[in-house]
């Protein structure tokens, strides 16, 4: 009975370590340390992050602010998703270079792309200064005084802080103003484009398998960091070379094997883990269903002109692609809080909670905190919802209505003549990749989800939806480019609903969100003092994290068990000759039919494309490096499971998994595929399993 109880105890720690969490990468020593090794890991905490020895951490780069990349070789090369550079291989596609259609691969450092504009960041320490940055603060202040002491603190921390000349420093609030840290920062802006597969591979799917399992997409790009003479950041020159890092990712040749150790080490968006359930309920069940009905309205226009036109499809393709993916993701979010009974659990929780608050005499601190909340947002809901409606109109989905909203920030600019300047070139960027026939449908399609009063009739008239009459239209001086602009029958037609967004309806959400803001941050402190022994991690904030758990297949549905591993047999069997989402290229099928695999076919003799797993990821984390339990790379971490979406409020170890291309499909894609066998050889392939 005894040894029963220890198998039992180990059983239900190592289901426990799966339980999800975004963890600060310099804070594992200790239970997670041990929690990690729990699961099959063999690294130890200072293996992950060391400030004074290279660690994996000095391999993960934060992708333009918005991805994750890591470096794969001693020569700079990085590793990141296909939809993360998508942008930068548009930029550089054309109908006589479609860089879309048919990939791109540079034979040698002097075929690489400068990227204008993209960077990749490091993190080079992480240093706790909670107690600096909350000095001063009393329960006596109102939040803007609290806010108004937080800033000026951290501001003085910043500006003191010892760094080298090249170096920046960033501070991050976590725990919801509990805790703070700094990050001690390197950023590289020469990037360079250095290779990417066609869309029918790092897309392939699109959006019909967007968020779904089972999932065939080679979702990858490659790209290389250069550096100035001394390995240090330096904007783009011909003279610049290959970026020498601190340390690079090796590659495992042997692959996963379901409840293999798996961890993801990336930047994390946004979550919101800790929200009360009147929170979800107003998010799934009156927030997502409108936002949700303008891009579906919005993706019908724009779907229907890219299968008919090659210049629309090269035009909107990172359109299309950023307006789908959150429009998908919001159905499955919906979909997980319903089918988990998130809502429900989430009022267990808050019940234990207040039956706490009686049982240690805290009632009179914090017992106002859950019936506040439910008067708070039923007062919010409405202004929230018609805030988040303009934003989508506005400035997401249509591009003419995205031109009036930025000539009225020029318009009351302080600094006009600086503002059309930089209007100007706006418009130009806009211009690049615009359809006024689409955008005119996309207009009519959209805009009576936000207003009774639909005129498409401006579209004949305006001058936004021509460069050359746009750029006319800011010549002169700035009293007459004010005179013009108010005379533009789009412009007339938007800007009463612009300055009604200014200045009632963004107002009045900061006015009735504010409050909503600051008593999280009371719940927070009052759930980690009332409910001590919980896990808590901070949620994401977009700054490192460490996320750790296994290889695990999953079962959406009743009768439904998807196994973890996906492969190129599927490719195959989705594939329709010339569709847009499941065409393949006759040289994958070549290479299929030949059997002709290289070294990246697994034991079966089959080639693995993606595989699934249990670790906690969020938007930010595309492009994180899936490490195995010696610290090499397995795979690259892009999606998730569509039910799953929910774990950015609500994680649930049943349903929600990460989805990650396999680093063989991606060595099997720029090997056998691009033929491009010299990169291979810049990257350290390993077989820790033999």
């Amino acid at each position: 009975m005894k040894y029963l109880k220890i198998i039992f105890f180990l059983i239900a720690f190592q289901l426990s370590a799966q339980q999800g969490g975004m963890w600060i990468p310099s804070l594992l020593e200790g239970m997670n340390e041990t929690e990690m090794q729990s699961l099959g890991s063999k690294l130890t905490a200072k293996d992950i992050y060391d400030i004074n020895n290279s660690s994996l951490k000095d391999a993960i780069g934060h992708f333009n602010g918005g991805c994750t990349s890591e470096v794969i070789s001693p020569k700079g090369l990085i590793l990141t998703n296909h939809h993360c550079g998508f942008s930068q291989i548009q930029s550089h596609s054309s109908l006589e270079n479609d860089y879309l259609k048919d990939g791109f691969w540079a034979m040698s450092l002097d075929e690489e792309l400068p990227n204008n504009g993209l960077f990749v960041e490091f993190i080079v320490s992480i240093h706790d200064v909670s107690n600096q940055v909350l000095a001063g603060l009393n329960d006596t202040m109102t939040e803007t005084e609290k806010q108004s002491q937080i800033s000026k603190n951290g501001n003085g921390i910043l500006k003191d802080w010892t760094k080298e000349v090249w170096q920046d420093v960033k501070l991050k609030s976590f725990f919801k103003g509990n805790q703070y840290f700094l990050f001690v920062t390197e950023r590289f802006e020469d990037i360079r484009l250095v290779g990417a597969p066609p869309t029918s591979i790092g897309k392939f799917g699109s959006d019909t398998d967007n968020w779904v399992f089972p999932r065939h997409t080679g979702d990858f790009s490659l790209f290389r960091i250069y550096a100035d003479a001394n390995n240090r950041p330096a904007t783009y020159s011909k003279d610049n070379k290959p970026y020498k890092p601190k340390h690079f990712l090796p590659i495992s040749l042997d692959g996963i094997e379901e409840g293999d150790f798996t961890m993801v080490f990336g930047f994390p968006g946004t979550t919101d883990e800790y929200l009360p359930a009147v929170a979800i309920e107003h998010i799934t069940q009156e927030y997502n269903p409108t936002n949700i009905a303008i891009r579906e309205a919005a993706l019908k226009v724009i779907d229907a002109k890219m299968k008919t036109s090659d210049d629309v499809r090269i035009k909107y393709a990172s359109k299309q692609a950023r307006i789908a993916n959150a429009w998908k993701k919001w159905i499955g979010e919906n979909l997980g809080i319903k089918k988990s009974n998130a809502v429900a659990k989430r009022r267990e929780f808050e019940a234990t909670f207040t039956k706490a608050l009686k049982e240690q005499g805290m009632e009179d601190t914090y017992g106002n905190i859950l019936p506040e909340f439910d008067r708070l947002y039923k007062d919010f809901s409405a202004i929230n919802i018609k805030r988040r409606n303009f934003i989508e109109v506005f400035f997401i989905t249509n591009e003419l209505m995205n031109m009036t909203i930025r000539a009225y920030q020029m318009e009351n600019s302080q600094d006009l003549e600086a503002a059309i300047e930089s209007m100007r070139n706006r418009l130009k960027g806009i211009h690049k990749n615009y359809d006024v026939t689409v955008d005119k449908g996309v207009f009519k399609a959209v805009m009576p989800f936000y207003t009774k009063t639909v005129d498409a009739s401006i579209y004949d008239t305006t001058a936004f939806t021509n460069l050359d009459s746009a750029l006319k239209l800011l010549e002169g001086e700035p009293s007459d480019v004010l005179e013009k602009l108010n005379n533009d029958s789009a412009y007339k037609y938007a800007k009463p609903m612009i300055e009604e967004f200014y200045r009632d309806i963004n107002a009045e959400f900061q006015q009735k969100n504010e409050p909503i803001t600051a008593l999280q941050t009371t719940y927070m402190t009052a759930l980690m003092k009332v409910l001590p022994e919980e896990r808590y991690f901070p949620d994401a904030n977009s700054t490192l994290r460490v996320t750790y758990g296994q290889v695990r297949g999953y079962s959406p549905r009743d009768a439904v068990y998807y196994n973890p591993v996906s492969y190129l047999d599927g490719v195959i069997e989705k594939y329709v000759p010339g569709d847009y989402e499941f065409d393949v290229p006759q040289k994958l099928i070549d290479l299929y039919d030949a059997k002709d695999y290289g070294q990246y076919a697994d034991a079966n003799g089959k080639v693995p494309v993606c595989f699934l797993g249990t670790n906690h990821t969020t938007g930010g984390n595309s492009g994180s490096p899936a490490i195995d339990a010696e610290g090499n790379l397995i795979g690259l971490n892009f999606d998730r499971v569509w039910e799953g979406t929910m774990s950015d409020m609500n994680y649930d170890p049943e349903i929600c998994r990460n989805i990650m291309v396999d680093l063989r499909y991606v060595l099997f894609i720029v090997d056998k595929y691009a033929g491009a066998k010299h990169l291979i050889d810049e990257m350290k392939l390993v077989h820790p399993k033999k």
